[in-house]
């Protein structure tokens, strides 16, 4: 059995480098759909400092359509399976339990589901067979829709940081009651999914309680709309891209608070940040 303190980097927060095999991800969609140019852009940011690359083929973007199952299954596969030979570790980025299985099968080291194993009614099933560690990000859809678009914002009933806090416990007690064991169990507040930009920062703020749950704590805010308004406030050109250096900022903060790990598309200033956060914490102890 595979825990979360097998994939844990020591002295520092773990940096997740995003991989989209897919065709219309909201940053970088299209550009690493090819098997080869995706398998390529992973060693890449491997080189640049990822300890992990999160593979992911099929988008979660607001207004998204799911792909077929098979399709998604096959993009995802292939390149794990060629990082998983080179070494590579990896997670995989899916709601279905299908496409788990077959990451499972390619040598994949974590199932990082943005449902919390919700989408799909044999995840929690297949994450406990394959007894690999997992992800549970918060998602709250709007009106109770099918999961599959993030777009707008959910009801959190007033008071986003509790509900997320009451949902993740409730999805760690379904994992839990499946067979996923406590010690194989990231969770992840999923920032810019059905929330509103104030809802993502108030849960930025809350990091600490969160932080200080008896799990590690994914922060997943690479690229997402509320950071990129940081520079259109101030009448700047902003999109996704022109966001990592806020992103950046909060992978510092988060690093520097104790988050188990960040998720993010830029990795060399990323990695950056979280090596300041390390070699700050060490001159604290020093």
């Amino acid at each position: 059995m595979v825990t979360v303190a097998d994939l844990t980097t020591p002295g520092r927060t773990m940096v997740m480098g995003i991989v989209n095999v897919t065709e219309d991800s909201f940053s970088d969609g299209g550009k690493w759909l090819d098997r080869d140019r995706a398998i390529a852009h992973a060693k890449e940011l491997v080189a640049q400092g990822a300890d992990m690359i999160d593979v992911g083929a099929e988008s979660t973007r607001p207004g998204a359509t799911r792909v077929p199952a098979e399709v998604e299954a096959e993009r995802a596969k292939e390149v794990i399976a060629a990082l998983h030979a080179e070494g590579i570790r990896t997670s995989v980025d899916t709601m279905r339990a299908s496409t788990a299985l077959a990451a499972a099968e390619a040598g994949v080291d974590m199932i990082n589901d943005v449902s919390g194993g919700l989408a799909d009614p044999d995840m929690y099933r297949v994450m406990a067979e394959t007894a690999l560690p997992v992800c549970l990000m918060h998602w709250r859809t709007v009106d109770n829709a099918d999961f599959g678009d993030a777009a707008g914002s959910a009801d959190h009933g007033g008071d986003v940081v509790a509900d997320v806090h009451e949902t993740l416990k409730r999805l760690t007690d379904n994992a839990i009651a499946a067979g996923v064991e406590h010690s194989q169990i990231v969770l992840d507040p999923g920032l810019g999914f059905a929330k509103t930009a104030a809802d993502n920062w108030a849960l930025l703020n809350a990091l600490p309680e969160f932080i200080a749950g008896d799990l590690p704590v994914l922060v997943g805010a690479s690229r997402k709309r509320f950071l990129t308004e940081i520079r259109a406030n101030r009448g700047l050109e902003a999109n996704p891209s022109l966001a990592d250096p806020a992103t950046a900022a909060v992978t510092a903060i988060s690093a520097h608070l104790g988050a188990w790990g960040v998720r993010v598309h830029e990795v060399d200033v990323s990695r950056d940040a979280v090596d300041v956060a390390a070699a700050w914490q060490g001159g604290a102890r020093g």
